[in-house]
């Protein structure tokens, strides 16, 4: 199917206006499609992580840890903000990945109270070799873009998540008027 074929998307978007007139029903041509996305999505980037032992969640410490540069550690209320998860989350990730030799945790130097968490030498190895896998799997799930296409889409997706962000307030959904 090219860009320029009707898709299940259009369908749906298709019966409501068939259905309910009365009401613009385009926003469905976005969102439902951006929905359908992030399920492919996941299902596609899962079995890179699932190779290696490894939930999406805990492939992000290991990234976030790795991506903070050399000595490649934080606070757990630091991972907390860059994973954007519950401090409750990060523990459990944090203590799963320590299980598994990836990560550790050290009193830190500032404040005897706290704790960093550091990748390993194991856990450098492992997050270096995933990342490269999820690079090219990321890029296969792109390939029918071209460069042009795919700056595009970034600058639109840009645009998106800003119209997010100004909108209603992320956890207080609409209420539906009876």
């Amino acid at each position: 199917m090219t860009s320029e074929e009707s898709d299940h998307v259009d369908a749906i978007v298709a019966q409501w206006e068939r259905e309910r007139p009365d009401l613009d029903s385009s926003p469905l041509h976005v969102i439902g499609r951006i929905s359908r996305l992030a399920g492919s999505v996941d299902e596609l980037l899962r079995p890179v992580f699932a190779a290696r032992g490894l939930g999406d969640g805990d492939f992000d410490v290991l990234a976030t840890l790795r991506r903070s540069g050399a000595p490649y550690e934080l606070t757990p209320g630091e991972l907390g903000a860059s994973t954007m998860v519950t401090s409750g989350a990060v523990t459990k990730r944090v203590d799963r990945l320590e299980r598994a030799g990836l990560v550790e945790r050290r009193v830190d130097t500032s404040d005897a109270r706290g704790r960093r968490i550091r990748l390993t030498q194991q856990g450098i190895a492992m997050i270096d070799e995933a990342y490269a896998v999820h690079m090219d799997n990321e890029a296969r799930m792109l390939a029918g873009l071209t460069a042009d296409e795919r700056a595009d889409l970034v600058r639109l997706l840009r645009r998106t998540a800003e119209s997010f962000a100004a909108g209603a307030p992320r956890n207080a959904p609409l209420e539906l008027q009876g």
